[in-house]
């Protein structure tokens, strides 16, 4: 496994009119690294997480994947990066099988996509709902089809905004082994969590954002202990 970096920011700034959202932040993640972005709501983590995948670009600094600049119409955005944004987008008029075959064929499986699909709905523990429309779901499967979507597409690269959101506490359980797996396999992940226990047994480093300023970073626990106190 390479230590180069996969995706790295730096000084990434952004601004909105007058209004600075993002003060300069820098962020270096390594295949098979997992960061997460922990603070309050309105702390920028969306909108790093944005930037980072290229969505929005920083009103200042850079972002590099794989050693060259960063952009949204990449074509390595869409063969090598896959995303859980918050907030669900689905085809309403699809199936949650037909969805995901959808995705997975748009990403190049062919063949393979319905064996994808299968490890991706039981994975995700959507097998019984397969053949529902995403309006039929409940909000925790909704979040649910979302990772299942991350799952029947190519990624070296997993960015995340918040995917604890609305999930059980074993979903949980399940989110966090799905990360840990993810890094076994050499896949960089970055996510956004209000949950503790997530950053704890699923991240190796932790970036604590407050009012759009990087305030503290480290191994999730003396950061989290440092938080606590």
């Amino acid at each position: 496994m390479s230590d180069a970096p996969l995706l790295q920011l730096d000084g990434v700034r952004k601004t909105y009119g007058e209004r600075t959202v993002l003060h300069p932040v820098d962020l270096t993640l390594r295949p098979g690294e997992s960061v997460a972005l922990m603070g309050p709501n309105g702390s920028g983590k969306s909108t790093l997480l944005r930037i980072a995948v290229g969505r929005d670009r920083p009103t200042e600094g850079a972002v590099t994947f794989d050693g060259s600049p960063l952009h949204e119409d990449d074509p390595r955005v869409r063969a090598r990066i896959a995303v859980v944004a918050d907030g669900p987008s689905f085809y309403p008029d699809l199936t949650v099988r037909q969805h995901l075959r959808l995705v997975a064929v748009a990403h190049g499986a062919g063949g393979g996509a319905g064996t994808l699909v299968a490890h991706a709905l039981e994975h995700t523990r959507l097998t019984g709902q397969a053949d529902l429309r995403p309006s039929a779901l409940s909000s925790g499967q909704a979040q649910q089809l979302l990772l299942a979507a991350s799952l029947v597409r190519p990624r070296d690269l997993l960015v995340l905004d918040e995917p604890e959101q609305r999930l059980d506490p074993e979903a949980r359980t399940r989110l966090m082994e799905h990360i840990r797996q993810e890094r076994l396999r050499g896949v960089a992940v970055v996510f956004a969590t209000h949950h503790t226990e997530l950053a704890l047994g699923a991240a190796d480093r932790v970036l604590v954002l407050a009012d759009g300023r990087l305030v503290d970073e480290g191994p999730p626990g003396s950061v989290l202990r440092e938080a606590a106190r």
